[in-house]
This record gives C-alpha cells, sequence and structure tokens, in this order.
C-alpha cells in the first residue's frame, strides 16, 4: 500500500504540474508589460510544484540572526540543475542561468518570461553585458541569484569563486546572501557534464534518498571587505568551512 499511496502521490502531483506549465506557458505568451506583475510570483509556485513531482523534500535550515533583509544578492554552491528550481521555490528572486537555459524546452520559455538572465558563459563580452544586467537589475529593486563557480562543478567547491555576484554588491551596496546547499543522496542529484536535462529529472525521481538541504546564512555587507579580491576570497572560505562542516 505504501508504494501505491506513493505512486498516486506523485501521479497526481505531474498532473498537477502538466496543467500548470500549460497555463505558464500561454501567460507567457503576453506582453512582457503585463507579466511583470504576477509573473514572478507564478513562477515561484510553478518551482515549488516541479519540486513537488519531482518526489524532492526540500529542507530549509535558517542560520541567520536576524529577519532576511528585504532585498539581497543571494549565492549558492551549484552541485545541481535543481536549484535553477528550488532557490526560487524558497526565495524571490531573478536567476542567473546559462544561455542555453533560454532553449530548454518549455522551461526556458517560462524562465524567460519570469525575468530570468542569461549569459553564454564562454563569451567574455557576454558575461560583461549580464554583469551590466544585473546590476541594472538590483538597482531596479530586483533581489537576484547566482553561482559564484559559473556553473555546476560538481559535489564538491570547485577551485575559487569568480567576482560577478561581488563586483554587483559592492557598485550596489545591497548585501550578498549565502546559502550552502546539498543533497543526501549527492550522486543522483549531481549534474554530470555530458547529462540532459530528462536524463538528470529521472535520475533524480529514481533516487534511494530525496531530501535536500539549503542553509541559509548571515548576509554579507560589502563594506566588510577591502575590495572584490578579499570579498570573494572572504566568502569561498566560508563556504569551504560549511562543505567540511556539512559534507565531510
Amino acid at each position: 500500500m505504501l508504494w501505491f499511496a506513493k505512486w498516486l502521490r506523485l501521479t497526481l502531483a505531474w498532473l498537477d504540474l502538466c496543467a500548470f506549465t500549460l497555463l505558464m506557458l500561454l501567460l507567457a505568451r503576453l506582453p512582457m508589460a503585463l507579466l511583470s506583475a504576477r509573473y514572478p510570483s507564478l513562477f515561484q509556485a510553478w518551482c515549488r510544484c516541479f519540486v513537488r513531482a519531482l518526489g524532492v523534500e526540500l529542507r530549509l535550515h535558517q542560520h541567520h540572526k536576524k529577519p532576511l533583509p528585504p532585498q539581497y544578492i543571494l549565492i549558492a554552491n551549484h552541485p545541481s540543475a535543481l536549484e535553477d528550481v528550488g532557490i526560487p521555490a524558497f526565495f524571490p528572486v531573478r536567476n542567473l542561468a546559462k544561455e542555453e537555459v533560454r532553449h530548454w524546452w518549455f522551461v526556458g520559455r517560462i524562465a524567460e518570461a519570469a525575468g530570468t538572465l542569461f549569459v553564454k558563459r564562454e563569451e567574455k563580452e557576454a558575461r560583461q553585458t549580464a554583469l551590466l544586467n544585473m546590476i541594472a537589475a538590483v538597482k531596479a529593486g530586483h533581489s537576484i541569484a547566482l553561482y559564484p563557480e559559473g556553473g555546476c562543478k560538481g559535489r564538491r567547491l570547485w577551485d575559487k569563486f569568480l567576482y560577478g555576484a561581488f563586483i554587483v554588491s559592492i557598485e550596489t551596496q545591497i548585501p550578498i546572501l549565502p546559502v550552502f546547499l546539498y543533497y543526501e543522496a549527492q550522486e543522483a542529484f549531481e549534474w554530470g557534464p555530458n547529462t540532459t536535462l530528462i536524463q538528470k529529472i529521472w535520475q533524480i525521481m529514481r533516487s534511494p534518498n530525496h531530501v535536500a538541504h539549503y542553509h541559509v546564512f548571515d548576509p554579507l555587507e560589502a563594506s566588510q571587505f577591502k575590495d572584490k579580491d578579499d570579498y570573494a576570497n572572504q566568502t569561498y572560505a566560508l563556504y569551504s568551512g560549511w562543505q567540511k562542516r556539512f559534507l565531510e
């Protein structure tokens, strides 16, 4: 009976997601001026719906001592593709995503309509344009989310953090909100170099453990650091400590 109840729950969740996705795609055909008011909040609800359909249990751990500021630049480590819906499921942010996401089946059109910022990581000029777009979005009052490793680098931290998030924080004086996340079944969730989106969805659904942990820590102010190097290096040191604490 337990397997039947689980199967029924997931079936209903996928039917719910399909109906919600159809609605989001239809709404995405409207002019952007009409979408900006309500679509982002619908996108957040759609992300939560997507997470449920995958059977993932997101657990939020609030380590911060005070309430979160009204606006922030969220950064996180990036071991899996799930963060693209997991982060906005919890936080009202505009994601920075690689350009390829724009062309992912239904996901790309919905993400674009929700105000996702895109970047061609391999092109220097495109990276500079994305940086200017992030600064503009923050100055317009939006919170944004990005991954300072520069993409999915595996289940452990990459060698360093790139400067983008720290430059945006310095330029706008909006704090960085650090989130350290990990999955108990790391191998099933990890995004590999030759993995397709459909393959990863199937692997996540078949995972022996569907629990994901999102640890939120105190915001970091640009005024605490000397420059972008100091900002990036000290933040990376914090993440290295959290990695040792939670994964080693």
